[in-house]
């Protein structure tokens, strides 16, 4: 009988050689379904503005499951008592809670699987996964979900300070090469500690965390909600809307079966077995190609934002911190209307309107709570000497008016 060692390693840019801790850990990232994450972009489109964030979501998983093990390390040695069934169910957790990504990830989210965020498409694979491997994500299911007994879990998965934004904010800003968004994960895992059942930080560690806060910010207005990513993303998800809408006025729309089956899609609540089976094919590579098709599409809108795209020729777009005027938003559909010689029905794809928001920490959802030296747990806000961390906690609206050149 041949028997073969499943306990690969990757080497991977940010830490190291990562190790696979388990045979179903190697045999998750085998399945065709987290192998996809190859083919699915990390940051959308900011490879537009920053040409090195080409890395995957593939990248961005492993990286999680890594520091994850480096969690569990610290927080046993503190003396918390995590199972070997529960470092299973983290690890298979982490790894697995971003396989609901759609192409280029955020970009198209809700879009291309009408109405259906990437967490219940997760969850979703989670669930077909589990019945292949007979039962063994049982634990890791009720932790992404964050019904598991033990709270901590699930917030070391998905909260204020889990391993998901630990790993991406330092990634992101390695590959973008924006250096104010590089954070010391190493020192903030160190710190954790569990209290009452709950995920705490220890108080030396404070500063950790206004840096790691600080980096936030600075990543969502400088990378992810980067006013030319903006314009691009925007331009993806109307360039699948023109496609649906010509599909549905019975106009010939060539691209893979995969896409073609959820632009025919008029929104699929229940997401079925079938809509999960075409989804696990779906990647960048299906958007790109139809691009590159549409591009010489008669229809002249379908035709005209695809070549934007791929010719990175974007419509201009202006950002604010007021909203846009109403007088000065119909000057300027007034004004693309008369000077592009555009139909009326058809100005709305290329002058349009909008809004983004970001508030770097949520000071009433799954706050960050620091252990101080006397024992007491303490909301960060009120242990944090540092004035800016609260107005970190304000929401931030920026408006924007995009148009042609």
């Amino acid at each position: 009988m041949v028997t073969t060692n499943k306990l690969k390693v990757f080497n991977d840019p940010i830490y190291g050689f990562i190790g696979t801790p388990s045979e179903l850990i190697f045999d998750l990232i085998a399945h065709p379904y987290f192998q996809r994450l190859r083919r699915i972009s990390q940051m959308g489109m900011s490879y537009l503005v920053y040409p090195g964030a080409h890395h995957t979501r593939f990248h961005h998983a492993l990286g999680c499951m890594h520091l994850m093990t480096k969690a569990i390390q610290i927080l046993k040695q503190k003396g918390i008592k995590i199972s070997d069934e529960e470092e299973s169910g983290l690890l298979c957790a982490i790894l697995l809670h971003d396989m609901g990504h759609g192409p280029f990830s955020h970009a198209l989210e809700g879009f291309i699987v009408e109405d259906v965020m990437h967490e219940k498409i997760s969850l979703r694979f989670m669930q077909a996964l589990n019945s292949e491997f007979s039962g063994a994500l049982d634990i890791a299911i009720q932790i992404f979900q964050g019904s598991y007994h033990k709270p901590f879990m699930n917030q070391l998965v998905s909260s204020q300070l889990d391993m998901d934004r630990l790993d991406y904010l330092k990634r992101d800003s390695f590959y973008s090469g924006v250096t104010e968004g590089n954070i010391n994960s190493e020192r903030l895992i160190s710190m954790l500690n569990v209290v009452d059942g709950n995920l705490v930080v220890e108080e030396k560690g404070i500063y950790a965390v206004e840096k790691f806060l600080m980096a936030r910010r600075f990543m969502y207005w400088q990378v992810y909600l980067h006013k030319t990513s903006l314009v691009a993303e925007q331009l993806l998800i109307r360039i699948m809307n023109r496609a649906r809408g010509l599909l549905k006025d019975g106009y010939t729309v060539s691209c893979s079966e995969t896409l073609n089956y959820f632009l025919k899609s008029d929104g699929d609540k229940g997401f079925s077995e079938e809509s999960l089976e075409f989804f696990s094919k779906l990647d960048d590579i299906d958007v790109m190609s139809a691009l590159k098709e549409w591009q010489y599409h008669s229809d002249f809108v379908l035709s005209s934002l695809c070549k934007m795209i791929l010719d990175r020729k974007l419509l201009h777009i202006k950002m604010k911190n007021n909203p846009i005027s109403n007088e000065k938003f119909e000057e300027k559909l007034k004004w693309a209307k008369d000077i592009h010689n555009l139909a009326e029905e058809d100005v709305p794809y290329f002058v349009f309107r909008g809004e983004v928001a970001n508030k770097a920490y949520h000071d009433s959802y799954q706050t960050i709570n620091i252990l101080k030296k006397n024992g007491k747990v303490a909301p960060l806000l009120t242990e944090s000497d540092e004035l800016s961390l609260k107005a970190l906690s304000k929401k931030v609206t920026k408006y924007y008016m995009c148009y042609p050149r």
